[in-house]
């Protein structure tokens, strides 16, 4: 009896590995593209599957013109701060400037940390073996073109198709 419940108990702890991640990338600020970015950096890294797709604004995070300007939203985001703690006053972020000033800051904290920039980290991604997509839908009503888009993307495609790309036991579809 000892046998069969150490092997109940055996199974039941048995982990099986995630093996492909299907990351969806809907805001464009600096921290949501490179919240999706760190991710899937790191997703490639374990050697898991992953495919990225950028939609709606989030296609800022792989457009030529914009990809290595994003800004931190100011205004609505609870969880700033500034420096030392203290929490930012919303109204603050409205004032001309601030946006500006405070996604510098990011940007530079991020350089001191060795974060790449949004397109080299794309091609760390892709050369990785992970694919970068856009949303097809989105690139019409923006009015882009393949070659507004960064090199590193694989194609312009329909979420259907992108949820195609999802299938298989040991997926994890994650939006950001």
């Amino acid at each position: 009896m000892e046998t069969k419940e150490k092997e109940v108990k055996t199974a039941k702890k048995e982990k099986k590995p995630l093996e492909k991640v299907c990351i969806i990338c809907a805001k464009g600020s600096l921290e949501d593209v490179y919240a999706t970015l760190v991710m899937a950096n790191g997703a490639v890294m374990e050697g898991i599957e992953t495919n990225v797709f950028f939609t709606f604004f989030g296609l800022e995070g792989i457009t030529k013109k914009t990809m290595n300007h994003l800004h931190t939203a100011t205004t609505g985001n609870p969880a700033m701060r500034m420096p030392g703690g203290l929490p930012f006053p919303t109204m603050l972020g409205g004032l001309p400037g601030v946006e500006t000033a405070v996604s510098s800051m990011m940007r530079k904290q991020m350089e001191a940390l060795d974060m790449p920039p949004v397109d080299e980290f794309l091609e760390m991604i892709t050369a990785g073996g992970g694919t970068i997509y856009a949303c097809k839908l989105a690139v019409d009503m923006f009015k882009l073109k393949k070659e507004d888009l960064s090199d590193e993307v694989d194609s312009i495609i329909t979420i259907g198709e992108f949820y195609e790309l999802c299938d298989g036991d040991r997926t994890q579809i994650i939006f950001t």
